[in-house]
């Protein structure tokens, strides 16, 4: 199981989460699913995606307005509410870099990601 992530220093855009995809999807080698929510810029993304590699790719979307089945919110939980919750960073940089570090490590603990998916009830 992996958790990959980009830091942007904007709001996500189309572009972003396409260019995101597409990376992802060369660092794979066998089929990927995408499990998303409902965000505009996921949906077209999606459309954009599924046409230009309709084998390689397959999405799942999450009901709307249902956050607690999307396994991501328990890594924003965790990060928010217990690695930094007393974090005072000097900057945005800084808390850009902590985040980093801490998602790197978070996605090497197998147990706890699979634990996010077992709290939003979602079978691997």
């Amino acid at each position: 199981m992996g958790l990959y992530f980009d830091i942007l220093d904007h709001n996500v855009k189309t572009d972003d989460f396409e260019t995101f995809a597409e990376h992802l999807l060369r660092r794979m080698r066998h089929r990927v699913i995408l499990v998303m929510d409902r965000l505009q810029v996921h949906r077209s993304a999606a459309r954009r995606l599924q046409a230009r590699f309709p084998k390689r790719l397959q999405i799942e979307w999450l009901p709307a307005y249902a956050p607690e089945l999307n396994p991501d919110e328990q890594v924003w939980n965790r990060a928010k509410y217990t690695d930094l919750a007393n974090y005072l960073p000097d900057n945005v940089t800084h808390l850009g870099r902590a985040l980093a570090a801490l998602i790197r490590k978070t996605r090497s603990q197998q147990n706890l990601l699979r634990s996010f998916f077992k709290h939003a009830q979602l079978p691997l």
